[in-house]
């Protein structure tokens, strides 16, 4: 497994260790990763570069790698078709940068999940976001899940998705890269940076209606790592 994996992103294993621990105290094969990688000349992304009227864009669907991890314990008395989306974004980075070359920011919304993740994107800045729910991608089971188990999917894992602020008026050429790609054809531009008020994050709902998107508070469920 870890071989095709490492064959699809292009990159190579190239070493290892082992430890040894005490009879029962392992129940399986502990696997940790880290990956080294060159920053091409010429590319920064950062917050300072965020600027009022650009857009938020979301790489895909969100909340399957956490749910699926939830139901995949078998703890809960719920049978969802729900697979997780780990896989590499490097491919849908590059097509981003293509079409949107001005890209200001960009985050993986891996541990706390999207809300987290424009929180920290605001955090002591001078603007805010403002996401509009009826544009943000959830599959269907997903989302049936998440609303059982009293669960937003905003705070929920992801490991093949990544969030991206562009300039309003490459926006829709991103869009389209980004769905013409294997792993994008979700993609979506989900919210807008505005200047007021600085620091907050906040939901535009299905109603018309609007609520704050706190940080989130304690540890994420499911927990994963």
């Amino acid at each position: 497994d870890m071989s095709e994996a490492a064959a699809r992103a292009g990159v190579q294993i190239v070493t290892g260790d082992t430890k040894v621990v005490g009879r029962g105290a392992a129940d399986g094969v502990y696997i940790c990763t880290a990956g080294v990688g060159v920053i091409p000349q010429g590319r920064r992304f950062s917050r300072e570069c965020v600027r009022p009227g650009d857009k938020v864009l979301l790489s895909g669907t969100m909340g399957e790698h956490g749910m699926a991890v939830m139901l995949a314990r078998g703890d809960l008395a719920i049978d969802a078709d729900i697979q997780s989306d780990t896989a590499p974004v490097h491919g849908l980075v590059e097509a981003l940068l293509q079409a949107a070359p001005s890209t200001r920011w960009m985050r993986d919304a891996t541990r706390g999940g999207v809300g987290t993740v424009c929180n920290e994107l605001v955090k002591d800045m001078p603007f805010a976001v403002i996401i509009d729910e009826a544009r943000l991608p959830v599959q269907p089971q997903v989302l049936g899940a998440c609303d059982m188990l009293g669960i937003d999917p905003l705070y929920v894992a992801n490991e093949g998705k990544f969030l991206a602020v562009v300039s309003a008026d490459e926006a829709d050429a991103a869009v389209s890269s980004l769905q013409a790609h294997p792993q994008g054809a979700d993609a979506a531009v989900v919210g807008e940076i505005v200047p007021e008020p600085p620091g907050i994050v906040a939901l535009r709902t299905a109603f018309g209606g609007s609520r704050i998107v706190d940080m989130l508070v304690g540890d994420p469920l499911p927990r994963i790592c």
